[in-house]
C-alpha cells in the first residue's frame, strides 16, 4: 500500500511539474515565434494549456513598438484562445483548427524623426521589397514556421493614430472600428498579421495621413478578404431575408386576425342584440 502511494504521489509532481512546464515553455515558444514573424516583441501575461482538451487561452498580450517611438506598445490584446491539432505538432506542423483574437487597441504612430511603427513589421517590409526585386536584400533571416488555421474569429476595438512629428505633443486621433468578423484557410503567419493590420486601417484615415501602402498590403491577402466580406454579407442577407418574412408572416396573421375579430364582432352583435351602436 505504501509504495502505491508513494507512486501516486510521484505521477502527481511530474503531472504537476509538466503541467506549469508546458505553459511556460509554450509561452516562451509563442513570443519568439510572433518575434521572428513581425519582427517585434511580445510580451504575454498569461497562459494556460488544457491538460486534456487542445485548448489554449492567453490573456494580456502586448506587441511592442521597435526603439526609436514614443509608445511603447503598438497592439494591446486582452485575450486569444486557440483550438489546436496536436498530432500535427509531433510532426513539426502547427494547425490551429479555430483562433479568435480580440484586439482591443491598435495605436500607429509615426515619431518625431517622421518614422511610422507600421513599417517595422515584417510584412510590411517583405511587401515593400516585392515592389523592388532588385533591391531585395541577399541576407537569408530566420524562416517563419508554416501554419495552417482553419478558422479565424477577429475582432478589433478602437484604433488610434499618433503623430509626433509636428511637436512634443502629438496629435491624437481615433477611430472606433468594431470589427468582428471570421476568415477562413489562412496558411501562414505573415498573411494573418497583414489581415489583422488591413482590417484594422481600413475604415480609418490613417493610410491616407500617413502615406502608407494600405492597397499593397491589402493585395496580398484580398482573396482571404472577400471569403471574410461573402460571409459576413451572406449572414446578413440572410437576416434580413428573414426578419422580411417575419415581418410578412405577422402582417398576414394581423390582416386575418382583424378580418376574424370583425366577423366574431357582427356575430355577437346578433346574438346578443346590443342596445348601443344601432340606430333605432
Amino acid at each position: 500500500m505504501k509504495l502505491i502511494k508513494t507512486i501516486l504521489i510521484g505521477v502527481l509532481v511530474v503531472m504537476l511539474v509538466l503541467g506549469v512546464g508546458k505553459d511556460v515553455i509554450a509561452k516562451i515558444a509563442i513570443e519568439k515565434g510572433v518575434n521572428v514573424v513581425t519582427g517585434l516583441n511580445l510580451n504575454i501575461g498569461n497562459l494556460k494549456i488544457g491538460m486534456i482538451k487542445t485548448l489554449i487561452g492567453i490573456k494580456n498580450l502586448k506587441l511592442y513598438n521597435p526603439r526609436g517611438f514614443e509608445d511603447r506598445v503598438m497592439i494591446d490584446m486582452p485575450e486569444i484562445y486557440v483550438d489546436y491539432d496536436l498530432p500535427a505538432i509531433f510532426k513539426g506542423k502547427i494547425h490551429l483548427y479555430d483562433i479568435r483574437i480580440d484586439l482591443q487597441e491598435f495605436v500607429v504612430v509615426k515619431n518625431a524623426k517622421g518614422e511610422l511603427n507600421l513599417d517595422a513589421l515584417k510584412p510590411v517590409q517583405k511587401e515593400q521589397a516585392d515592389k523592388e526585386p532588385e533591391a531585395e536584400s541577399k541576407k537569408e533571416g530566420v524562416k517563419a514556421p508554416t501554419m495552417l488555421i482553419d478558422n479565424l474569429e477577429l475582432k478589433i476595438g478602437k484604433v488610434i493614430y499618433k503623430d509626433y512629428s509636428k511637436g512634443v505633443e502629438p496629435e491624437i486621433q481615433e477611430y472606433n472600428v468594431n470589427i468582428n468578423e471570421r476568415y477562413q484557410n489562412i496558411d501562414n503567419p505573415t498573411k494573418l498579421v497583414s489581415i489583422i493590420v488591413v482590417k484594422a486601417l481600413m475604415n480609418t484615415s490613417i493610410a491616407k495621413l500617413t502615406n502608407f501602402d494600405l492597397k499593397g498590403l491589402e493585395g496580398t491577402v484580398g482573396n482571404t478578404l472577400k471569403a471574410g466580406q461573402a460571409v459576413a454579407t451572406g449572414a446578413l442577407k440572410g437576416a434580413e431575408a428573414s426578419l422580411q418574412e417575419t415581418k410578412a408572416v405577422a402582417s398576414s396573421t394581423v390582416s386575418e386576425t382583424k378580418t376574424v375579430l370583425k366577423d366574431t364582432t357582427e356575430e355577437l352583435k346578433e346574438i346578443i342584440k346590443l342596445p348601443f351602436g344601432s340606430k333605432e
